[in-house]
């Protein structure tokens, strides 16, 4: 295709993918699900398990599909469209972001951390262990060490941008479940990514790679919030004029966005680290105010669901054709559901959080979504797991993220929830539940 073709195509497709999301949107309401839900759905829908299922000569010709990445096609101008809605959506789950309350609630935001990592990690190493030994799950390349730490990881990770979305729809931003359940996840899934390096080390024999991953994020972490924030700070006089964002403050943080989101992809850390790590180091106040103000709607509207559409173009649900793989899918749901929900609720239980907000956090903290569907893709394309492992995962994904939002409200409730003030706004209070 040509530049005019892919303008043409992409414009078509756009127009098919916010029409459908909203469509799905509109079911998924009705079963109380939000729209972050109905748009992973409608991702998976457009793609090869259902519009490709039942109509593949429509579904190629709108979706032009070439798996070699040998010609110009929709990978090529729909995956980083998707990656800057991505990012710019991380970046205002960033500025959102209360470090004041996950300082509050540090003992318990770490110890859901731990138990979220290290129980699903055991889960799902003593699975790749019983695959290895007994099935053709994983490839004979695949070393038993190497299997064990992949779906260790892919069973610890924790869908941080469909949580944020979560957060969002629940009016959960800023409140102690919310933010606690954020910090965890942040730190779970930087923990699963290193743990990824570590594999894909030992899987290319370089561990370089690994070393880079894990030192260069310590090394961003620390450069944004401890020279970079000082100075956002003190330049607030040059962003502001009148007490609003200037144009300049507004390329001038887009620009930071893009920069620490191009050095977290480059070290193998994904975008939505250095877009997240980078929000949360803009100025308080009307600089944030003004940032979220102007570039929320436009992301949640139109950007983001093209993320959704593209890995769902890479799923083929299809591929669990056998009831042996479909038994297996309810072993690796199981373990998901107990290593990562029901160890997240214990440790928040066990450092003195109440019990409805403790199984609120742990019924956050078990939704996966893409990010699981982003590391099994790697994965797949590594050739460390097989089609059918992958389409086992998709499957714990998608059931662990549906339920999300349904458990939490028959298990904490329904109810509006007042957000901690800010520290300069009021007193700090915790968490309420409004009937």
């Amino acid at each position: 295709m040509n530049n005019a073709h892919l303008a043409v195509q992409f414009f078509i497709q756009l127009a098919v993918i916010l029409l459908f999301c909203r469509l799905v949107g509109a079911v998924a309401l009705r079963l109380g699900q939000p729209q972050v839900v109905a748009e992973m759905v409608a991702g998976v829908l457009l793609g090869p398990s259902l519009f490709g299922l039942l109509w593949p000569e429509a579904q190629h010709w709108l979706f032009p599909w070439d798996p070699t990445q040998k010609m110009r096609d929709t990978q090529s101008y729909l995956f980083p469209a998707s990656q800057l809605g991505l990012a710019l959506y991380m970046f205002v789950v960033g500025m959102e972001f209360r470090v004041d309350i996950v300082k509050r609630h540090l003992k318990s935001s770490i110890a859901v951390s731990v138990a979220g990592m290290v129980t699903p990690l055991l889960f799902g190493a003593a699975l790749a262990w019983i695959f290895v030994q007994y099935t053709d799950l994983f490839p004979r390349k695949a070393s038993l060490v190497e299997a064990m730490l992949f779906l260790g990881a892919s069973m610890c990770i924790t869908a941080f941008p469909v949580l944020a979305r979560i957060i969002h729809h629940k009016k959960l931003s800023g409140t102690s479940i919310g933010t606690v359940a954020l910090g965890a996840g942040a730190i779970n899934d930087a923990s699963a990514w290193c743990l990824l390096a570590v594999v894909l080390a030992s899987f290319d024999k370089n561990w370089n790679h690994a070393l880079a991953n894990i030192g260069g994020g310590l090394a961003y972490v620390a450069v944004t919030l401890l020279v970079v924030r000082p100075f956002l700070v003190r330049a607030k006089k040059w962003l502001v004029k009148d007490g609003t964002l200037n144009d300049a403050g507004l390329v001038f943080a887009l620009v930071l966005m893009t920069l620490g989101a191009f050095f977290t992809d480059l070290i193998g850390l994904h975008a939505v680290f250095g877009a997240f790590v980078m929000g949360a180091a803009m100025p308080r106040g009307v600089v944030i105010r003004d940032l979220i103000g102007r570039i929320q709607p436009l992301t949640v509207a139109l950007l983001l669901p093209l993320f959704f559409t593209y890995s769902g173009l890479n799923t083929k649900i299809g591929l669990l054709n056998s009831g042996f793989l479909w038994l297996m899918c309810g072993a690796v749901l199981i373990a998901a559901v107990v290593g990562k929900g029901v160890a997240c609720w214990l440790a928040a239980r066990a450092t003195g959080v109440p019990n409805r907000e403790a199984l609120g956090i742990g019924t956050l903290m078990n939704a996966r979504g893409l990010m699981e569907l982003i590391i099994i893709n790697i994965g797949l394309q590594r050739g460390i797991i097989s089609e059918g492992l992958f389409a086992t995962l998709v499957i714990m994904a998608v059931v662990t993220t549906l339920m999300a939002s349904p458990l939490f409200d028959c298990l904490v409730g329904s109810g509006t929830h007042q957000p901690v003030p800010e520290p300069e706004t009021g007193k700090a209070s915790e968490l309420k539940f409004v009937r």
